[in-house]
């Protein structure tokens, strides 16, 4: 079922969807900090009830809430006559993917500065497009860097034999860590 109205309409009316149903939302709130974080709850609570990545809901949350940040505060530029459109699909089978745009000016995400550089460590901004890109599968900027593209696989795709290989191997090394190295084994 695709539901579209903007955020406080929909906040309403689509506040419980079938559990582990398909699910796209269309929807748009205006660029007011004061939004982000009702926002991503509302939209997260129906992403976790989607089942559509079941244990990488942080991850995703962790995602939508830099990409709406960002599309507020940087592309937006706070105005709040101008507005954030969300797009967000859930399948079991292939995960949730997210569109975030704004209706700034856009960027180039090739001369964003380097987070990790010794330089931009005390920055107060900057770390917003790292996070996506260390939380989701796949980021991508679109329309003149006006949109975010993000994506997480739900996990229950078919693996292929490689990917099933690289999986077993890393496992192996992780049980056996070298001493004064501590191991976290992940998936």
């Amino acid at each position: 079922m695709i539901w579209v109205g903007s955020f406080k309409s929909l906040q309403s009316a689509l506040h419980r969807p079938p559990f582990g149903a398909a699910l796209e939302v269309h929807t748009w709130l205006r660029s007011e900090t004061g939004l982000i974080s009702p926002f991503a709850d509302w939209l997260m609570s129906l992403v976790a009830r989607s089942g559509c990545v079941p244990g990488k809901e942080e991850f995703v949350e962790l995602a939508l809430r830099e990409a709406v940040s960002n599309a507020i505060l940087h592309g937006n530029r706070m105005d709040p006559r101008k507005l954030v459109h969300v797009r967000c699909c859930c399948d079991g089978a292939k995960g949730v993917f997210i569109v975030v745009r704004d209706q700034g000016h856009g960027f180039d995400p090739n001369n964003v500065p380097n987070p990790l550089a010794v330089e931009n460590l005390d920055a107060e901004h900057g770390r917003g497009i790292h996070l996506m890109k260390l939380t989701m599968d796949e980021v991508s900027f679109e329309r003149g860097g006006t949109e975010v593209q993000i994506r997480k696989k739900s996990g229950n795709e078919e693996k292929t034999p490689t990917q099933r290989i690289q999986k077993r191997i890393v496992r192996r090394s992780v049980r056996r860590p070298w001493p004064g190295v501590r191991a976290v084994e992940l998936g």
